[in-house]
């Protein structure tokens, strides 16, 4: 599958330095769950809760960089959090995440450990090239587990493919793209925020595939990470 992503003017303008990085990997097999699954969610969790303090996580460098795109985007971050913090400070609360299934949960893990937004797409889904754009006022959107479309604004930052919204950058995913248990083919994107160095962004995206791989099988086609060419 070929990646390729197109920034539009005013998106580039106010965020010059935005990237994305994106993965592709086929043949997986998803499932409920399974051992290895619930063993590397374990170990993950584990891990969290030794090196964050809930309280803390304010001042963590990257849970700083995405909150400051949050406030750029006239979002408030304390209430809608950036996806990666959202679920790192569910953990350390002492909840446990909800059972999706082993990809999403895997994706969703990759960004526990490394505090990205990450998203997981239906590859079949997808109509690229996709871009990096502001909403148009009242375009519609249904994220995942929405009961009917939402009107966006032209504040909102989004993902986009050559049908509809794929993402409202970078919190909500849509319901149409998302993997199912029929999915055997997936696009992993980390998004990035303006003080995210391109190296922290693969390395998420990296850490993403290994786990999936590691649960599900698959073979990885690509991983590239992604900015406005000047």
């Amino acid at each position: 599958m070929e990646i390729t992503v197109d920034w539009r003017s005013e998106a580039s303008a106010k965020f010059p330095d935005l990237a994305l990085c994106i993965g592709v990997m086929n043949g997986i097999q998803n499932e409920k769950e399974n051992t290895r699954l619930r063993e590397l969610k374990e170990s993950i969790f584990e891990e969290v809760r030794r090196k964050y303090v809930v309280e803390a996580l304010k001042d963590d460098p990257t849970v700083r960089a995405y909150r400051d795109l949050y406030w750029r985007l006239g979002v408030d971050p304390t209430k809608t959090r950036p996806s990666g913090e959202a679920l790192l400070r569910r953990v350390l609360n002492g909840n446990d995440l909800p059972n999706m299934s082993s990809i999403v949960d895997v994706y969703n893990l990759a960004s526990i450990k490394t505090i990205i937004p990450i998203s997981g797409f239906d590859s079949n889904r997808l109509n690229p090239p996709s871009q990096v754009r502001f909403a148009g006022n009242d375009e519609a959107f249904t994220g995942i587990g929405m009961t009917k479309p939402m009107p966006l604004t032209d504040k909102l930052l989004v993902l986009a493919d050559q049908k509809q919204v794929l993402c409202i950058y970078p919190y909500r995913d849509s319901d149409y793209t998302k993997i199912s248990m029929e999915t055997q083919n997936v696009v992993i994107v980390g998004y990035g925020a303006p003080e995210i160095a391109e190296g922290q962004l693969r390395e998420a995206v990296e850490t993403t595939l290994s786990y999936v791989r590691q649960v599900a099988s698959g073979e990885v086609e690509t991983v590239r990470v992604l900015r406005k060419q000047r």
